[in-house]
C-alpha cells in the first residue's frame, strides 16, 4: 500500500451521501485554490467543469442541510502539506545539496 498517488479525483464532495464522497482522499487533507485564492469552506468541487460549492452562511434547506452557492472559475485541488510551500521547500533542499 505504499502506492498512494498525489492525484486527486476530478470531483470530490464532503457529503457522505454523495456518490463523489471519498473518505480515504479526505483523510489525506485536501485544499482548494479557487481563482488563485485559498478557500476553506468548499463543500464540493469539480475541476473539469470549473466550479465549487460553498456553504451560504447559516441558511438551511427544508431537510436541514446547509444551503450552498455554486461559484465558477479555475479550481486547483491539492493535498495539504504538499501544496506550494511543500514543493518549494523540496526544490530548495535539492538545490542546496
Amino acid at each position: 500500500m505504499t502506492e498512494q498517488t498525489n492525484e486527486l479525483p476530478d470531483r470530490l464532495s464532503l457529503d457522505p451521501r454523495s456518490p463523489y464522497f471519498d473518505e480515504a482522499v479526505l483523510e489525506r487533507g485536501v485544499g482548494i485554490r479557487f481563482n488563485g485564492q485559498e478557500k476553506t469552506n468548499v463543500e464540493e468541487y469539480c475541476v473539469s467543469e470549473g466550479w465549487i460549492k460553498i456553504i451560504a452562511g447559516r441558511s438551511r434547506d427544508r431537510f436541514g442541510n446547509p444551503m450552498t452557492l455554486t461559484l465558477k472559475g479555475k479550481v486547483e485541488p491539492y493535498i495539504e502539506g504538499l501544496g506550494e510551500k511543500g514543493s518549494e521547500e523540496a526544490s530548495e533542499e535539492s538545490s542546496e545539496s
